[in-house]
Formats: structure tokens, C-alpha cells, sequence
């Protein structure tokens, strides 16, 4: 990895995947705007034609969101990443992905559209768990939806339909906060669009929020130990994701603490 990369990986990874000691770290991706539009949370859109069902009844059925959460999940999202921490304070999760049912072909899905789980898997975030304000070293990952619209890795593009950026600069080393190494951390990563800006590389380290907001939050390979505020799934998990999501489904992840998702 040439210097100029290594040094924007260590600047930028004051988060997810960095070692226990701070010498070496994986992005913690950035986090959005000053408003719910820039900070990846979408609000509801406008109401529904008499012919279809309004946008809030093709929502209702992902388990374990409450209405105001709910709220948030944007109405043409029709793949969603459900990732639902074991406590406030815990470091260990589970992800789930969802995507719209629509046996007639309907994009929009008509009446009687539904979800259906097509992959369960267990993940780790953060070490100290969860927050609904984020802030650089807090070790909490943020809780909110947020688009999934690029990813990319120190492996090649499995196949993914979104935006991949491969690079030598998603190289990692170190130890994380139980000694484990983090080698191959970021083989495959898909940015979360909390603090950064979408539609560049997961590399990008635009924060517009600023720098004591946090960001490099990404999904990335699983190293055995909780992240500094990303959510890792193992490096199988990680290459299913990457096949599975589709820009054109407008997929977003939904994460946070049991308790808070169901608010």
C-alpha cells in the first residue's frame, strides 16, 4: 500500500476495525449532513393514489421496528438490512435482510406487498455498543437508516451491482480490542452512508457533519471482535451482501439496539 494511501487509512479509521491501541484501524464510515437528508435517515414521502396502499402499510411488517423508525425507512426502499444489536451496551448483533415481496412484478409493490428474510447472520458493531449521537472515538455505533449505494475492498468486485471501488488502500493490520488480527478486514466492505458523502469511493473521507461526528462506517469482514463503530459479518456473509444488494432497490440499512429500533 503506497504511504499517501496508508496515511488516509489510519487518519480516517479512527473507528471501525482500528487495534486496541489506536496504531492501526479500518474506516469509520462517515455520517451524514446537517439535516436527515445528509445524514442518510430519509423521512416518509408524500401520500399514495387510491389504488395503492399508503407507504407506511408496505412497512409495517419488518419485525422488531417500531412507527418511529418506521417513519424512516424511505418509501421506494425495498431492500432492507435489519441490523439489531443484543443490548444498548453490547457489542454483538444480528443482520437480517429483507427484501420487498412482489409476486406480481409490480415495482411498486400493490396491495398485499410484504417482506420476506432472505439471510440472517450474526455481526458484531461497536465495542461499547450504541448512540443515537455518534462522535469520533465514542466507540458506539450509530444508530439511525441509512442508504447502502457503494462498497468496495482489497479483493475484486465479487459481482455486486453497486458502485466498487478495489484498492490496495483497504489494507489493514494490528490487532483489535481481544488481540485478534485484523488482516483481511476490509477485503470486501460496503460503506453506510452515516457522515459521508454518497456516490464516491468508501474511501472518500468527506464528513459533512465535520470530523468530530465520526464516519468510515462501514460493513466490512468480521475479525473476531467488536468494531469501533462498524458492523462486521464474516467474509462469506460479507460476499453474499455484495451479490444480494441492488442499487436499483434503493437498499438501506436499518441499525441500532433492539430497544431503540422499536421506538
Amino acid at each position: 500500500m503506497a504511504f499517501a494511501a496508508a496515511a488516509l487509512v489510519i487518519a480516517a479509521l479512527a473507528g471501525c476495525g482500528a487495534s486496541a491501541d489506536g496504531s492501526a484501524g479500518g474506516p469509520e464510515p462517515r455520517t451524514g449532513a446537517t439535516d436527515a437528508a445528509a445524514q442518510g435517515s430519509a423521512a416518509p414521502g408524500p401520500g399514495t393514489t387510491a389504488q395503492r396502499p399508503a407507504p407506511a402499510a408496505l412497512r409495517k411488517n419488518l419485525p422488531g421496528l417500531g412507527p418511529r423508525t418506521l417513519a424512516k425507512v424511505p418509501d421506494d426502499a425495498r431492500q432492507v438490512v435489519v441490523v439489531t444489536g443484543e443490548g444498548r451496551d453490547s457489542s454483538r448483533a444480528t443482520a437480517v435482510v429483507y427484501q420487498r415481496r412482489n409476486p406480481d412484478g409490480d415495482p411498486d409493490m400493490a396491495a398485499g406487498a410484504d417482506w420476506r428474510a432472505v439471510a440472517t447472520w450474526d455481526a458484531h458493531n461497536a465495542r461499547r455498543g450504541w448512540t443515537d449521537h455518534h462522535v469520533t472515538g465514542d466507540l458506539r455505533s450509530p444508530i439511525g437508516v441509512f442508504p447502502l449505494t457503494d462498497a468496495g475492498g482489497r479483493l475484486p468486485n465479487p459481482g455486486t451491482r453497486l458502485s466498487y471501488d478495489q484498492s490496495s488502500g483497504f489494507t489493514i493490520g494490528g490487532t483489535g480490542f481481544e488481540g485478534e488480527p485484523l488482516a483481511g478486514s476490509f477485503d470486501y466492505v460496503v460503506a453506510i452512508n452515516y457522515n459521508r458523502k454518497a456516490g464516491t469511493s468508501p474511501r472518500d473521507w468527506t464528513r459533512p457533519l465535520g470530523q468530530k461526528r465520526g464516519g468510515g462506517i462501514w460493513f466490512h469482514v468480521d475479525h473476531g471482535g467488536p468494531t469501533q463503530g462498524c458492523v462486521s459479518i464474516s467474509k462469506k456473509h460479507m460476499k453474499k451482501l455484495l451479490l444480494i444488494l441492488d442499487p436499483e432497490r434503493h437498499p438501506v440499512v436499518v441499525m441500532g439496539d433492539a430497544a431503540s429500533l422499536a421506538r
